[in-house]
C-alpha cells in the first residue's frame, strides 16, 4: 500500500517538555513472577534463617538487604550505586515487602559486615535449593563439573593475588572453584580462594564433599564427575573410586612423558568418525599401584600448527594431528566415552553467563567475606532463573551422552529482556490492586501462564 510523503512525514523540531509525577509507574512489571515464585518456594523465610544469628538493624534486616542484591543483579545492574536507578519502583519495593529500599551505604555496608556463618549459610541454602530439585527430578544419574574461574579486580582486595590471568596480566584477582550440575545446568557449590593458588588447590576436600551431599540426597543415582587435566592426580583417581564415582578426566602429557611414546610408536589406529580416530590402553604409572584404562584421541587438525622450530619436549606432534589422552573406569564404548567428556564444556557456558549476566567478575569491597556473599548472590540470581524454567517448563530432553542440560534454557538476559523489563502500572480501581503490563498477545500468553502454573505451589 502506497502512502504519499504528507501522511508519513512529520515535523519533530518541538521538543516536548518533561515532567515527574508519582504515578506508580514501574520499568520492571515482570517482577510480579519472581513475587509469586519466591512465595512458591519459600524463599524469603529461608534467607531470613541465613541471618537470624545476626543482630537486626534499626530499620532494614540482612536478609531484606541480601534479597535486593539478588534483585539487583537479576535486573541487570553491576555496580552498587547503580541501585539508585530502580530504588523508586513500586515493584521492586513490592517484591522486597518495603515503602522505602535501602541506600547504597546500606548495601555496602551490609557487605563490609558479612561474617563467615552467614556466608555458610548461604552456601548451604543454595545447596539445598539444587539438592530439592534433583531429589524432584529423581534421575538416575547425576554430573557433575568441576572447574574454576578467575575474578579480576584493579582494588587490593582482602584475599587476592596476582596469578595466571590471560586476559588481564597482573591484575590480582580470586580464583573459586565451582561444582556444577549437568542435568539443570546450575552451580551446587564453590570453594573460595586467592588468584595465585594451583586448579587442584583444596579440590581434592571440595569434591568429596559435593559427592557425599549428593549421595546422601540420592543415594541409588550413580554419580559422575568431570574434569580438566589440571586436577589429574592419583590422589584424585583414587578418591573417586573409593567414592564409587564413574569419572573421565583429561590427562596432562607433561606429568607422563612415556604416553608420547605410545602415541608416536602407534601405527594402527581405529576410526572414530571422518576426523578422529583412538586407541585405548589398561595402563599405569610406575607410582600407582592400579591400572585404568587410558583412551588416547587423534584430531585431524584443519590447519598446520604455528609455533617454534623445536617441538615440545613431552607433547606428541605430527603434522596434520592434535591429540589428547582421557583416564575412565566408565564400561562403555570409545565414543560414549568422548562424548561424555566433551560435554564439560557446557560449563563454560555457564560461567560465561554468570559473569556477563550475574555480575560474577565484579568484586565490589575489599573484605573477603563481602565479596563472596556478593558471589552468592550472582550465583542464587542465575540458580533461581534456572529453577523458575524448570518449574514453569516442560522437561525438554531426556538424558544424552554429553549429559546437556534436560532443559533448554533461557539465559539471565534473555529471561530480563523477555519477561522482567516490562514497563507497567500499579492502580487500584474498585479498591483492587491491578497491574497493568504493557505488551502483545505472546507476553500476555506467557506471563499468565508461568503464573498460573506456580499457583499450585503457592
Amino acid at each position: 500500500m502506497k502512502h504519499s510523503r504528507k501522511n508519513v512525514e512529520r515535523k519533530a523540531h518541538a521538543i516536548p517538555s518533561i515532567k515527574f509525577e508519582q504515578q506508580q509507574l514501574t520499568s520492571f512489571a515482570g517482577l510480579v513472577i519472581l513475587q509469586r515464585f519466591f512465595a512458591a518456594i519459600g524463599f524469603t523465610a529461608s534467607l531470613a534463617r541465613c541471618f537470624r544469628h545476626v543482630r537486626i538493624g534499626k530499620v532494614y534486616g540482612r536478609a531484606t538487604v541480601f534479597l535486593q542484591l539478588i534483585i539487583h543483579l537479576l535486573l541487570g545492574y553491576r555496580d552498587l550505586r547503580e541501585s539508585a536507578y530502580h530504588r523508586d519502583d513500586p515493584m521492586v519495593k513490592r517484591v522486597l515487602g518495603l515503602k522505602r529500599l535501602p541506600d547504597v551505604a546500606t548495601l555496602s555496608r551490609m557487605l563490609k559486615d558479612a561474617d563467615q556463618k552467614s556466608v555458610e549459610r548461604l552456601r548451604r541454602l543454595l545447596r539445598r535449593l539444587v539438592v530439592d530439585r534433583l531429589r524432584e527430578l529423581a534421575l538416575s544419574r547425576i554430573t557433575l563439573d568441576f572447574d574454576g574461574s578467575v575474578q579480576s579486580t584493579g582494588r587490593r582486595a582482602e584475599g587476592t593475588a596476582v596469578g595466571f590471568n590471560k586476559k588481564k596480566k597482573g591484575a590480582r584477582s580470586y580464583y573459586p572453584l565451582f561444582c556444577t550440575i549437568a542435568q539443570t545446568s546450575q552451580v551446587l557449590d564453590f570453594l573460595h580462594r586467592s588468584g595465585n593458588v594451583h586448579d587442584s588447590r583444596g579440590a581434592g576436600a571440595f569434591i568429596a564433599e559435593c559427592i557425599g551431599l549428593i549421595r546422601e540426597a540420592l543415594p541409588t543415582a550413580v554419580i559422575e564427575v568431570r574434569t580438566d587435566s589440571a586436577f589429574f592426580s592419583d590422589e584424585l583417581v583414587t578418591l573417586l573410586r573409593g567414592h564409587r564415582v564413574e569419572f573421565t578426566l583429561s590427562v596432562p602429557f607433561e606429568r607422563f612423558t612415556r604416553l608420547k611414546g605410545m602415541i608416536e610408536a602407534r601405527r594402527r589406529w581405529r576410526t572414530f568418525d571422518v576426523d578422529r580416530s583412538f586407541f585405548e590402553r589398561l595402563w599405569k604409572p610406575k607410582s600407582w599401584e592400579q591400572a585404568y584404562r587410558f583412551v588416547f584421541i587423534r584430531t585431524r587438525a584443519k590447519k598446520q600448527r604455528k609455533g617454534p622450530v623445536q617441538l615440545d619436549l613431552f607433547v606428541p606432534y605430527e603434522y596434520g594431528y592434535e591429540f589428547k589422552v582421557i583416564i575412565t573406569n566408565k564400561h562403555v564404548g570409545v565414543g560414549t566415552v568422548l562424548r561424555f567428556h566433551e560435554g564439560r564444556g557446557a560449563q563454560e557456558g555457564i560461567f560465561g553467563e554468570l559473569k556477563t549476566h550475574c555480575a560474577m567478575g565484579h568484586v565490589p569491597v575489599r573484605r573477603r567475606l563481602g565479596n563472596q556473599m556478593y558471589l552468592l548472590a550472582g550465583l542464587f540470581a542465575h540458580n533461581l532463573v534456572r529453577e523458575l524454567q524448570m518449574q514453569t517448563e516442560k522437561q525438554s530432553r531426556s538424558t544424552t551422552d554429553n549429559r546437556a542440560a534436560l532443559w533448554v534454557f533461557e539465559q539471565v538476559d534473555t529471561v530480563r529482556k523477555t519477561l522482567l523489563q516490562r514497563a507497567g502500572r500499579l492502580t487500584r480501581p474498585s479498591g483492587k490492586l491491578t497491574l497493568t503490563i504493557s505488551g502483545g498477545r505472546k507476553l500476555k500468553e506467557k506471563l499468565l501462564g508461568m503464573l498460573d502454573r506456580l499457583r499450585p505451589a503457592a
